[in-house]
């Protein structure tokens, strides 16, 4: 039946950035579905951990930077050490660094670039690796975003870095297709979150976003749940390389 190919039972999936906000939705959409899930932030997902008690889930954390070299084997072994395998991993942390390209350090730079994308690559190539020696059909999901698409106001490298992040998702999609791996990503759109505070508390940039919204309402972490069940699911077996817009219509109009 077609709903058995949604559902995530027994399965394990990393969620990075998964404390708060849209990572914290996502650990919860897949626990939801069966997931056992390791948490992975900078900060202690305690509250994103206590939820997924609460509905019966599974999870443990690992407190990581993920500017740090070692992260990727970290992560990689604390899943393996935690759990035995590796199915699903969800690329979702990220920051940006709001400046006029004119002015932006470039310290600032190299970060955003690290964070959003080269931490990205270096986590979804230990993954691979140990879901390739596991003989594992995973799924590898990116968080990409609107700017993906478009350029920015004053977040230069955030734009680099998510486009950058799209045509790694295609690329790594071609690659490891053949070891039935799933390599996707999801572009969220305006959706409320820590990060896009300052657009929200500005009313002049609030108004303007929402009328280019045509769903007319900013996005909720829990309106990506769907998109990463179905992306970590069987029922995507033969997606692969796609970038999933949720973004209320913002692309279409």
């Amino acid at each position: 039946m077609i709903l058995e190919k949604f559902s995530l039972k027994g399965k394990v999936a990393i969620v990075t950035g998964s404390a708060k906000g849209l990572g914290k939705g996502i650990a919860l959409g897949l626990a939801e579905a069966g997931c056992k899930i390791l948490l992975v932030d900078v900060i202690p997902p305690t509250e994103t951990e206590r939820e997924i008690a609460a509905i019966g889930g599974s999870a443990r954390s690992i407190i990581c930077d993920l500017r740090e070299e070692r992260s990727a084997v970290k992560i990689t072994n604390g899943a393996v050490d935690a759990y035995g395998t590796i199915d699903i991993l969800v690329n979702n942390a990220g920051i940006t660094k709001r400046y006029p390209a004119v002015d932006m350090p470039t310290e600032s730079w190299d970060e955003v670039i690290n964070v959003n994308l080269r931490a990205c690559f270096l986590l979804s190539q230990a993954v691979a690796r140990e879901m390739m020696t596991r003989k594992v059909h995973g799924k590898i999901i990116n968080m990409a975003s609107m700017q993906s698409f478009q350029g920015g106001l004053s977040i230069a490298a955030y734009t680099a870095s998510k486009s950058g992040l799209a045509g790694l998702t295609r690329a790594l999609a071609v690659e490891w297709a053949p070891y039935g791996i799933n390599v996707n990503a999801i572009a969220p759109g305006y959706v409320a979150t820590e990060m896009t505070d300052p657009i929200m508390k500005d009313p002049t940039r609030n108004r303007q976003v929402l009328e280019r919204i045509p769903a007319g309402r900013w996005g909720a972490p829990d309106d990506v749940k769907g998109a990463v069940v179905f992306l970590a699911s069987e029922a995507s077996s033969y997606v692969h390389g796609t970038i999933l817009c949720v973004d209320g219509g913002w692309l279409a109009r």
